[in-house]
């Protein structure tokens, strides 16, 4: 059973302004403690929502789809779904501030410390260092996901959709318009047939 009937916004009572701190220190705790984007953080604020009596696992699949076809961030939306539930629109408000506002907070100071130390050689050889290695756990990821694909059979098909990529980036072409085109050619091309992973892997 999906529970997502939120508290009236001037409902203001002792009991209301509870479930708003309490609301406030879940959101603050679980955002800002996960790295590497908003779907860990969702995960440990249906978990948090689920002990609270908040909404249960039908409820958080709805909040997800919402986020998911909200533009912009798709943790911050969630957070405001959880807080309108919770509390109504001081629980969206104060949602959105506890999800947004420390990560900004470290950011900005983050952002004026770098302005004042990159010019340090070694500061520049840490960035390169930290550019580089997640260029090369990004290509890894791609390549493990490849691979399977990586066959005789699909080896027309690999090339044409290579072949496309390349030349639309040569072309200027945003990353969001490749995405685009990359799917449609593929889904053109039809599903390959993946190889078999343990012979691929010998």
């Amino acid at each position: 059973m999906c529970n997502v009937q939120a508290t009236q916004p001037w409902a203001l009572g002792t009991e209301h302004w509870a479930s708003i701190k309490r609301l406030t220190w879940v959101v603050l705790r679980d955002v800002n403690r996960t790295f590497g984007g908003g779907i860990a953080s969702m995960e440990l604020l249906r978990r948090s929502a689920k002990t609270e009596g908040w909404f249960d696992d039908q409820g958080h699949a709805v909040l997800t789809a919402v986020s998911r076809l909200t533009p912009g961030t798709n943790v911050l939306a969630y957070c405001v779904g959880l807080g309108w539930i919770v509390s109504g629109w001081a629980g969206a408000l104060v949602s959105l501030v506890a999800a947004s506002l420390p990560a900004s907070v470290v950011m900005v100071a983050f952002a004026a410390t770098l302005v004042r130390v990159e010019h340090y050689p070694i500061v520049r050889l840490a960035i390169a260092v930290g550019v580089l290695a997640a260029t090369v756990l990004v290509a890894s990821s791609a390549w493990h996901l490849m691979r399977p694909y990586l066959n005789r059979a699909s080896a027309p098909r690999a090339s044409i959709m290579a072949a496309v990529v390349g030349g639309l980036l040569l072309l200027g072409t945003t990353p969001v318009r490749v995405l685009l085109v990359s799917a449609a050619v593929g889904a053109l091309l039809g599903r390959p047939e993946p190889a078999d992973v343990a012979a691929v892997e010998q």
